[in-house]
């Protein structure tokens, strides 16, 4: 069996699984629904995974686990993407400039949650009353989002220089240093204590990205198959420095907002459009501060086709996901599911670019996923608080 098969099958094999065990779960719930009524069977410490089953959308998926799973393919596509739209020119194209995109990602992003709301409200009356009554009419809550706000649009301004300036495995290896922040700030914002199990879990993920990473879409960040490009210079130590700033600014926003989140009865939506609304002014002050010349002399949507508008919706939806998965997991898992993206992106990058995966690969894959497994065995109690002294 060729590599390539093999790290079909160990990714084909892993999905399978997790759906498996979720679906013996849920038809084990609806036979107890069909046997006992409305009357919950189930043992009171297994409260949380009732409410889990409960909460069911899809092919006997919870919120959480259809959330991560969409992150996951968001994620895969995101990187190449965005890569490939900051390094490849053709002969006289002008690029696109990135703080333009990250300000039209915040304003796409209000856009689609104010959207959901005036679903959810059914009519325009009560949604200019929520608008009126949650946003306009509580500007307090609007300034607590100017932290995460600021370092999610610092955040995302950084990486199209990282970018821009780094080769795509070097990129998404270096990128994983989010996850270890994550944890340290969950422990100091959050309180949280995470277990021995759990830090080694960490360990063995860093170790198999690292793997993964050494080769994965090495030979697709050098080599292109059209033949009129150019490719715009690069500075690997901007683009280190760059994304090392924001894995540390990413660990502590996601964090912040998820303690927002867990501990106010707002909505998410309202939520993500305060954050949105505060991320939006730090965008365009970014925007102008730095590029407001470029911007006079050729206009807001210069270097833009299809495939920066692509980013662009691509970027926005990943903030919304974003809220989502915190506020049915957390950033840690969030960040695995990030790092299986990884993985997605090496086979999309087999049939795209003829990446061939090594023997190293495969290895990498397997901690990658195994480190991801043994960190979610025991989701409703992954943590354990800490006690007042």
């Amino acid at each position: 069996m060729s590599n390539k098969a093999i790290v079909e099958t160990m990714i084909t094999g892993y999905w399978l699984r997790i759906l498996n065990t979720q679906k013996k779960s849920f038809n084990l719930y609806q036979q107890s629904r069909r046997t006992f009524g409305n009357k919950s069977v189930l043992p009171t410490s297994n409260d949380t995974d009732s409410k889990n089953l409960s909460q069911a959308v899809l092919f006997g998926l919870t919120r959480k686990q259809l959330s991560l799973i969409v992150l996951v393919v968001q994620n895969s596509t995101l990187v190449l993407m965005m890569r490939y739209s900051r390094i490849v020119q053709k002969p006289g194209q002008t690029m696109y400039i990135a703080s333009t995109a990250v300000f039209l990602a915040e304003v796409l992003k209000i856009i689609a949650c104010l959207v959901v709301m005036r679903h959810q409200q059914g009519s325009w009356d009560r949604f200019s009353t929520m608008v009126r009554r949650e946003i306009l009419g509580k500007p307090s809550e609007t300034l607590k989002m100017l932290i995460p706000s600021g370092l999610y649009a610092l955040q995302n301004n950084l990486l199209y220089v990282a970018l821009s300036n780094l080769e795509a495995a070097t990129f998404q290896v270096t990128y994983q240093m989010k996850i270890m922040s994550t944890a340290i700030f969950s422990v100091a914002l959050l309180g949280r204590s995470l277990t021995r199990d759990k830090w080694l879990a960490l360990l063995l993920l860093m170790i198999g990205v690292t793997l993964v990473q050494s080769q994965s879409m090495s030979s697709s960040s050098t080599t292109s198959k059209v033949e009129d490009i150019l490719l715009a210079p690069q500075n690997p130590f901007i683009g280190l420095m760059a994304v090392i700033t924001s894995c540390i600014s990413s660990g502590f926003a996601g964090c912040y907002f998820e303690k927002i989140l867990k501990t106010s009865d707002t909505s998410m939506w309202v939520r993500n459009i305060q954050l949105g609304i505060s991320g939006a002014l730090f965008s365009l002050v970014g925007m102008l501060a730095y590029d407001i010349q470029p911007i006079m002399e050729g206009g807001l949507l210069q270097g833009y086709n299809w495939l920066t508008w692509v980013v662009v919706a691509n970027q926005a939806l990943g903030g919304l996901l974003v809220a989502i998965v915190v506020k049915y997991a957390d950033n840690i898992l969030k960040g695995f599911a990030t790092s299986l993206s990884i993985i997605v992106s090496g086979v999309i990058s087999i049939y795209l670019f003829g990446f061939q995966p090594s023997g190293v690969f495969i290895v990498g894959a397997f901690i990658v996923m195994s480190s991801s497994y043994l960190y979610g065995l025991d989701f409703s109690k992954r943590f354990a608080r800490v006690k007042p002294l």
